[in-house]
């Protein structure tokens, strides 16, 4: 799940069972279907649908299956996917925001708000958590030693190309930009050569909240995995400090 890293998101998932990253592809391939039917198949024109390539491509999904999704969006399949965002507080008082796509809206709802109660959450209506966030673009460029990354260098470029902030953070470099110019950003650092293992828009949380009760911190990371098992759930953003990544 995300907190304030997609990396941290990228590298939990990469380590899942063969079953849990199906379950990855199928949710990403929903998200793709959209972006195909919104802005064409095509994903030199269509960034959405590029990010989305790039995202399903570091969870090692092979090229044939991403486009056979992309060939059988470009059809009618009969298929129509909606995209939700659900809000709520978590136990310990954590914001949760939850995003959905679905072929069900009733049944999405109801799993989400289930999943909220369930664990001592509960479900609130728009806006009643996302004032705590700050929409972001995360460019994330893995500190390879072969590729001998000058990390001045690649800081340079990144700010000149629109960058708001950069950042070394273990095996990746981080670069933070407004969801606006993520897609220029992540064009100019692969013009200069660079290899980025994920450009994704993020949602950044203004505080974080500390679980020291181990009863509460169980139950938060039990409701996130519950979410993180669902097919229509795409990404969760919390502000839980302590999170199980």
């Amino acid at each position: 799940m995300s907190g304030h890293s997609k990396w941290n998101n990228i590298k939990h998932k990469k380590e899942k069972t063969d079953a849990q990253r199906a379950k990855i592809f199928t949710k990403i391939g929903k998200e793709m279907s959209i972006a195909v039917r919104e802005g064409g198949p095509d994903p030199v024109s269509n960034s959405k649908l590029r990010d989305l390539i790039a995202k399903a491509k570091a969870q090692n999904v092979p090229n044939d299956n991403i486009d056979r999704i992309i060939k059988r969006a470009s059809g009618d399949d009969g298929v129509v996917y909606e995209e939700m965002t659900y809000e709520g507080y978590g136990p310990g008082g954590v914001a949760v925001i939850v995003e959905v796509t679905t072929d069900n809206k009733n049944r999405a709802a109801g799993e989400i708000r289930h999943f909220f109660d369930k664990f001592g959450g509960n479900m609130g209506v728009s806006g009643s958590v996302s004032f705590m966030f700050t929409d972001k673009g995360m460019i994330v460029i893995e500190k390879d030693e072969d590729a001998d990354i000058d990390e001045d260098k690649l800081m340079e470029t990144a700010l000149e190309a629109g960058a708001e902030d950069f950042s070394s953070d273990g095996d990746v470099y981080e670069i933070t930009t407004e969801p606006d110019d993520l897609d220029a950003v992540r064009d100019e650092l692969e013009k200069a050569g660079y290899a980025i293992l994920s450009a994704e828009k993020d949602k950044i949380p203004s505080s974080y909240v500390s679980i020291d009760d181990p009863d509460i911190r169980e139950n938060m990371q039990k409701m996130l995995d519950m979410f993180d098992e669902s097919d229509d759930v795409t990404d969760v953003y919390h502000n839980w400090e302590n999170a199980d990544e």
